[in-house]
């Protein structure tokens, strides 16, 4: 039975009247809670105030656009947003995921696709995290992840991941030595509802390699199987290598 997170609190911010209240109109529908925000000043004050569970946020607003109004959000909150624009472009995908957008959908859409987005952004930051069960990995001397505490260090420093990225890496790392296709990685870290949208499996990678690769441009830990899909270094085989080789 899919989770449904009834209940959750979904902030719709757009300056169209309209589309506010049919959105919220179709989500309480649903179980869920809505709030609403004409603007992105009001946004923010409301993120603040009401700690909502999920963002919808218009990209075409007067004033300040989403894009303006998601870095600040982003400053004070770290919400799971999904942006609607009318332009489906990758370059704006990409602009609103780099600055912290979860999700990204195009107008005109229909209610169905909103909700199957919604719950699948739920599931990867609200929902039971698998990933806290693995405990602390050691890579190497350089890269050591503890999924339990949700902390990476690399190099001696700690790095912050979003929750999509932790996903991803405990998938990597789980499998380490195999090959992951971009279709197993879509349908583990974001769901079914995102089969055609390979893209995302990409930029999150990018977004991994910035963040624990010592060259991202030459990946050590993350490797790329052309045409198939993503390889997690098999750490394990090279440290049970390295131990034999100690022991004669």
């Amino acid at each position: 039975m899919a989770q449904t997170f009834k209940g959750a609190l979904i902030l719709v911010v757009d300056d169209e009247e309209k589309m506010r209240r049919l959105i919220r109109m179709n989500l309480e529908v649903e179980g869920y809670r809505v709030i609403e925000a004409k603007d992105g000043l009001e946004a923010l004050e409301m993120v603040r105030e009401h700690l909502p569970d999920l963002v919808i946020l218009d990209v075409q607003m007067p004033n300040m656009d989403g894009f303006e109004t998601l870095k600040m959000i982003r400053e004070v909150s770290d919400v799971p947003v999904i942006m609607l624009t009318v332009r489906a472009d990758e370059d704006d995908r990409v602009m609103g995921l780099d600055l912290g957008a979860d999700d990204y959908v195009a107008k005109p859409f229909s209610p169905r696709e909103l909700s199957s987005r919604i719950r699948a952004v739920l599931r990867r930051t609200k929902g039971a995290s698998e990933e806290d069960d693995e405990g602390v990995v050691v890579v190497d001397e350089d890269l050591t992840i503890d999924f339990r505490r949700r902390v990476v260090i690399v190099r001696g420093k700690e790095v912050k991941l979003r929750p999509t990225e932790w996903k991803l890496l405990y998938h990597l790392v789980k499998n380490a030595g195999w090959v992951m296709t971009h279709d197993m990685l879509l349908a583990k870290v974001w769901g079914h509802e995102y089969r055609d949208s390979p893209e995302y499996v990409r930029l999150y990678i990018t977004y991994l390699r910035q963040k624990i690769e010592p060259d991202p441009s030459n990946p050590k830990y993350i490797l790329t199987e052309y045409g198939v899909g993503y390889r997690f270094v098999d750490f394990k085989q090279k440290q049970k290598e390295k131990a034999e080789q100690e022991r004669k």
